[in-house]
């Protein structure tokens, strides 16, 4: 049984990973704004609490980071693979050093949910500086994808 993908197909698997981390990168935004409304919510009183509540800013949050986890872990792992499956090793450099990092700050980020579930407001704040230092992380990787899907079209 012969696994061998054609060159054709190696070569567009090549462009599923830089398009879904693209998606990603702003649904992470998003789920930012969510979160920055779930603390104005929080922080909020009277008829504003009222009409912010309304809002589901908290569930909407939490669905939205549930997703962003799923598929960034997936992501990162179909990312590596396609480059193996292409090249027959993986380039250790910043690029992939900087999206495994990512890969284990959203993890802890999620991981601290039932903690903020509690109220723990150690919690919140380490879930909102390890989201916003993941929103700089990928911002960058942005940067640093492209060079990359660059290099592939000249070489193709």
């Amino acid at each position: 049984m012969n696994l061998e993908l054609s060159p054709s197909v190696k070569y567009w698997l090549n462009f599923f990973h830089p398009l879904i981390m693209w998606l990603l990168f702003v649904l992470s935004i998003y789920a930012a704004y969510l979160g920055l409304q779930v603390q104005r919510t929080r922080n909020s009183q009277g008829e504003e609490k009222k009409e912010l509540i309304k809002g589901r800013y908290n569930i909407r949050h939490y669905q939205i980071g549930s997703i962003l986890l799923g598929l960034m872990v997936a992501g990162a792992i179909g990312g590596m693979a396609v480059t193996y499956i292409n090249n027959g090793k993986l380039f250790v450099g910043p690029h992939l050093l900087a999206g495994l990092g990512m890969t284990s700050l959203i993890a802890f980020s999620a991981a601290l949910s039932p903690y903020m579930q509690k109220g723990a407001n150690w919690a919140r704040m380490t879930h909102i500086l390890l989201n916003f230092t993941l929103l700089g992380l990928f911002a960058w990787q942005a940067v640093t994808g492209v060079q990359i899907v660059q290099r592939i079209l000249t070489n193709a």
